[in-house]
């Protein structure tokens, strides 16, 4: 690839700024720019003693002798120091003075709400480490977790961390052959799973669907099964145990294990493009650090806050940011079992107002269903206990932020967009929400310690406002260590692209004032006639017009131009669609970019296919423009019918 072929064309400008809100700059941890870059440049020039100080606010059993060593891909962190993940979420609380403050707030999707202080929660993850323990689990043993969002969940994670057990959670959206696929590759000794979990009303069958995973699992000898609903199930003897009847015979003590620094605490599987997903392993010390050092500073969490992340703890947003991040920091998690438009559209705004939530972390995907619901949903609802919102997952046009700030944040919220990925662990690029002013769609300014930069396929930077590959220069913390069972997929995949940096796969571009814009994935870039394009700039300006709830484009094979843009778009309710407004919304988009981007395809969808974490599979729409089947790896994907409705043509 030549280095022009890299450079990517920018053409989405957003010129406007939202400042710190002043009253919120005043009590926030860091409270202005100056105190921001004073502690970025100690983090980059000092990094050993910068996250030495981050490190000694937790509860270590045995000091480090080195903070950092090694390089690139065999990086370790923390080394020698010994530390245990679930005494710094709980015991440091639940012996101290957070003992009766909630540590755990749900409610599931029927209306039940159950509240665990850290002394309950101490105790829950004392019981069930204890049965972890009693079925033979040993430190190092692979335990699957296959639940909905209940507050076992955590704690099923929280007991293995405890005993040094590796958990793999496996969201409790996927089928059979995907568990199965997940247990087999680690060898997983044990599955945590329930009877049923609430989605839209209906139960999911969770347990009938470990069931059939099994028939093609030998390594699983236990199969724990928390009761949920109470709903019918089958339990086999000698395998299948209820949660209930061992917690009650557990002993109520369970003291936690000295872990190493580097020893691996979970491994969280992400789709890889051979079809094999890749089992990502993050270990315990530099993961704990970076987690808990980026929920404070990030989220600004305050003792007072009700936090609410609302991603599934099968992600990794799951478990950095509703478990080991803000339980690190004391603070009281929000948990919800259900969807966000059950029994209707307001569902999340109740559940902030009932329970007084004041941070609110969610996707830009969920914001945009949230748009195309209407105001009237929001409208029903106060949200003045709201002071901080975030967005995750991927990055976020300008109109969704707009109308994210306007109607939930009500003009007084700052947003802190986030930016990282499953192997990078925590959070990377972020607004500092009392320091660094805003952009629409901007994810700002790198974190404490992180060295970003746009460059060329042979790792040169390239000029601010220019696009090009997003790498990282500096090792961090929280990073995965590698890919199970495939140390050498892990450093071809991520850092042997780019000379002496991690590759993140993504395009992006950085501003005068040294704002990261993300571009989207590279291999979603579109290349019209030596134009490489990002997906995210045609989709943005799409999403800009009034009629467009969400938009999706990819490219397909062009004798003339090499490729030609196809998007597909879903519209504002209340809009239909037309042959008029397909050459308006086409229209648009070369007014808002340039002639170059003018979509030569333009489909219209009631819903575009989606992961069951919210992420568009492009991949799948890439097949559908250029071959019209779709025959890759579909197991990601939520809900088979978009394929089929898309084959059909314009709806």
């Amino acid at each position: 690839m030549s280095e022009e072929s890299t450079d990517l064309d920018s053409s989405l400008r957003e010129n406007r700024v939202f400042p710190p809100p002043a009253e919120f700059a005043a009590k926030a941890h860091i409270k202005n720019l100056a105190q921001y870059e004073a502690m970025y440049k100690h983090s980059v020039e000092n990094p050993d003693q910068f996250w030495a100080e981050a490190a000694a606010e937790l509860d270590w059993f045995a000091p480090w002798t080195n903070v950092i060593e090694g390089e690139a891909a065999h990086t370790k962190w923390f080394v020698g120091g010994k530390l245990n993940l679930s005494h710094n979420c709980v015991d440091r609380h639940a012996l101290g003075a957070r003992k009766d403050k909630v540590a755990l707030l749900w409610e599931g999707e029927p209306g039940e709400v159950r509240r665990l202080t850290y002394s309950e929660l101490h105790e829950q993850v004392q019981r069930f480490a204890n049965v972890l323990k009693g079925l033979g689990i040993q430190r190092g043993d692979r335990v699957a977790v296959y639940m909905g969002m209940c507050p076992e969940l955590a704690i099923a994670l929280l007991a293995c961390a405890r005993i040094g057990a590796i958990h793999s959670v496996i969201f409790g959206g996927f089928a059979a052959q995907a568990i199965s696929d997940r247990v087999n590759d680690s060898a997983c000794v044990a599955i945590l799973t329930q009877d049923t979990s609430y989605r839209r009303g209906t139960e999911v069958k969770l347990k009938a669907i470990v069931d059939e995973a099994l028939e093609k699992c030998s390594t699983v000898k236990n199969v724990i099964v928390f009761r949920r609903s109470g709903s019918p199930i089958n339990m086999k003897p000698g395998r299948d145990r209820w949660w209930h009847d061992e917690i009650e015979k557990a002993a109520a003590e369970c003291p936690p294990e000295w872990m190493d620094a580097e020893d691996p605490l979970y491994l969280l599987y992400t789709s890889g493009t051979t079809g094999k997903p890749k089992g990502l392993l993050h270990t315990t010390g530099g993961y704990a650090v970076q987690t808990y050092l980026t929920s404070k500073y990030i989220f600004d969490l305050r003792d007072d806050d009700i936090y609410w992340c609302t991603a599934d703890i099968g992600w990794v947003t799951g478990h950095s940011y509703v478990v080991y991040g803000p339980l690190q920091n004391g603070a009281t998690v929000m948990m919800y079992e259900g969807a966000p438009n059950w029994p209707e559209n307001d569902r999340f705004w109740k559940i902030v107002d009932d329970h007084k939530v004041t941070v609110f972390y969610t996707a830009p995907t969920a914001i945009r269903a949230f748009t195309k619901w209407g105001n009237e949903w929001v409208e029903k609802h106060s949200l003045s206990s709201l002071r901080l919102l975030g967005t995750v997952g991927e990055p976020i046009n300008p109109e969704s932020w707009m109308w994210y700030h306007r109607m939930i944040g009500k003009e007084r919220c700052p947003i802190v967009d986030t930016y990282w990925q499953t192997e990078t662990g925590a959070i990377m690029i972020a607004p500092i929400p009392g320091a660094v002013a805003t952009k629409p769609g901007s994810a700002t300014r790198p974190f404490f310690g992180i060295v970003p930069e746009v460059v060329t396929k042979e790792g040169k930077p390239v000029p601010d406002g220019h696009g090009g590959l997003l790498v990282f220069r500096k090792p961090w913390p929280s990073m995965a260590r590698t890919i199970y069972g495939d140390q050498a997929r892990y450093e071809a995949a991520y850092w042997s692209e780019v000379p002496g940096s991690y590759f993140t796969g993504d395009g992006a571009r950085r501003d005068a004032d040294g704002y990261t814009w993300l571009m989207g994935r590279v291999d979603d870039v579109i290349n019209v006639s030596g134009h490489r394009l990002g997906t995210m700039e045609v989709e943005s300006a799409l999403v800009a017009h009034p009629k467009v709830a969400e938009a999706a484009a990819v490219g397909r094979p062009h004798e003339m131009k090499g490729q030609a843009i196809a998007v597909f778009v879903t519209l504002e309710g209340g809009h239909e669609p037309s042959e008029e407004l397909r050459q308006e919304l086409r229209q648009w988009v070369a007014k808002e970019i340039g002639a170059l981007a003018r979509p030569d395809d333009l489909t219209f969808t009631q819903a575009l296919p989606k992961t069951r974490s919210g992420k568009i599979m492009r991949r799948l729409l890439r097949e559908l423009a250029t071959t019209g089947e779709v025959k890759g790896d579909t197991t990601t994907l939520e809900d088979f019918t978009v394929i089929a409705k898309l084959r059909e043509g314009d709806e």
